[in-house]
């Protein structure tokens, strides 16, 4: 279908009755999007995270339980008298009630997922019946029947070849007649079990649906009227940005941003589908647009701000004129399953940059990849320390880039500098306390002058 475009809403883009209907009027107003992907209700999600933890006692967990109920049927509620859609919510409830009480939850990562599903069916239930009511034709399809994905639980991979073919049979045919609601975050494994796509996984599934039904474009909604220079909460005078280039925004996105995942912009870009973020509650706002070709190339597009980073060095005399030493250290790395983003060397020592979010399920930097570091040389940990980085075009051949960075910077202790590896970003590392100091005054001077 030429010009189809895939709409995915946020969790605040569908908290409420209100929020939806806002989101159903621009699915109404667009003949073009004829595939809708949805959040869980703003605020269901984490009391999901919580049940899946499981063990909890027996008043907590039905107060959580009620506190979704609540959610789900405040929405319910405003829609009047349906008595049908009430029972298919209330089995919803009754499905989760059963499985939070399981013995086995804490212990079952498939048990955790097939929970934190309900927060998306519950939303596309309702979301496809106010559809309806604003004259669209809608269905609540189960996305679980297209998204095909491995058995890792928590953290699922798709497998790109059978969701195409999946979309091809069950959802093409259909297109011209219908609007398909459907989940993010979650699909099902070879078995028919419930998997979850891990953190970002709702924009992630609507740009792989996206891809599968060879969309021309995916509207990303949420509570922001785009992508901006920064994030509007270090500095007031935070802008939206018209366009961005994919590269650009695969940028943001990886040192910060957390306006796009960097897993969504992977489909996208494989097939080369614009997307849109805009606000669900001003959309004629306007937003961003990304795709591979912009208008504008400026030296100087956003400041990201990545927190939570551990500078590890490593060091060791063996390296000197030494081959194979940063392959032993690499090694050791991707046997403990850790991704470094930033790594600079001298002679004799390596210093890398490496997340460690004190909300993660577990830490990187265990006593056992430390008494392994600790056999080919000498290590240091540095905790305490933010990521910033300039998103830009050209930055490595832009005269004068480096130093106007750094001589806005010249008060300030920079821990660790990374520039020339890519066009499009200049990092360095600061402490936390002056990450955002350090932002709102380098926004000023790239952007304010």
């Amino acid at each position: 279908m030429t010009g189809l475009i895939v709409a995915k809403f946020g969790g605040t883009s569908v908290a409420d009755f209100d929020a939806m209907s806002r989101c159903a009027s621009i699915v109404a107003s667009n003949q073009d999007i004829k595939v809708v992907v949805v959040s869980a209700s703003s605020g269901v999600t984490n009391y999901l995270v919580r049940l899946a933890k499981g063990n909890m006692p027996t008043n907590e967990r039905d107060a959580i339980l009620a506190h979704i109920a609540d959610i789900e049927f405040s929405i319910l509620k405003k829609m009047g008298n349906k008595p049908e859609l009430a029972q298919a919510l209330e089995h919803l409830l009754n499905e989760l009630s059963a499985i939070a009480k399981e013995s086995e939850l804490a212990n079952s990562l498939a048990l955790q997922d097939e929970l934190l599903s309900f927060g998306e069916r519950m939303s596309s239930l309702l979301f496809a019946e106010i559809l309806r009511e604003h004259r669209v034709h809608a269905v609540n399809f189960d996305v679980r029947q297209v998204v095909k994905t491995d058995s890792s639980y928590g953290k699922a991979t798709p497998d790109i070849e059978q969701i195409k073919h999946q979309a091809e049979t069950l959802i093409l045919p259909e297109l011209p007649h219908s609007v398909f609601v459907m989940q993010g975050f979650i699909g099902s494994d070879e078995f028919g079990k419930t998997t979850t796509l891990g953190r970002g996984g709702s924009d992630y599934s609507a740009a792989l649906l996206a891809e599968s039904v060879q969309a021309s474009a995916l509207q990303i909604w949420t509570d922001v009227n785009g992508i901006y220079t920064t994030d509007p909460r270090l500095t007031a005078k935070a802008r939206p940005i018209p366009e961005i280039s994919f590269d650009e925004a695969a940028e943001m996105a990886t040192f910060g941003a957390k306006i796009l995942h960097p897993a969504t912009l992977i489909p996208a870009m494989r097939s080369n589908i614009r997307v849109f973020v805009g606000s669900s509650r001003d959309p004629e706002a306007g937003g961003t647009w990304v795709a591979w070709e912009t208008e504008h190339k400026p030296a100087y597009r956003a400041i990201a701000l990545r927190k939570e980073q551990v500078l590890l060095t490593l060091k060791s005399p063996a390296m000197l004129h030494a081959t194979g030493f940063l392959a032993e250290v690499f090694t050791l790395l991707a046997k403990h399953k850790i991704s470094v983003d930033l790594i600079t060397t001298s002679e004799i020592s390596v210093a890398l940059t490496l997340d460690e979010p004190t909300n993660g399920n577990s830490r990187k930097i265990t006593p056992t990849l430390l008494a392994e570091l600790r056999e080919i040389g000498e290590v240091e940990i540095e905790e305490g320390l933010s990521l910033v980085a300039v998103i830009g075009n050209h930055l490595q051949a832009t005269r004068g880039v480096g130093g106007n960075v750094l001589s806005a910077l010249e008060k300030y202790n920079l821990r660790m500098i990374c520039h020339g590896a890519s066009a499009h970003n200049l990092c360095f590392l600061v402490r936390s306390d002056d990450a955002p100091g350090i932002v709102e005054h380098l926004h000023h001077c790239l952007f304010d002058n």
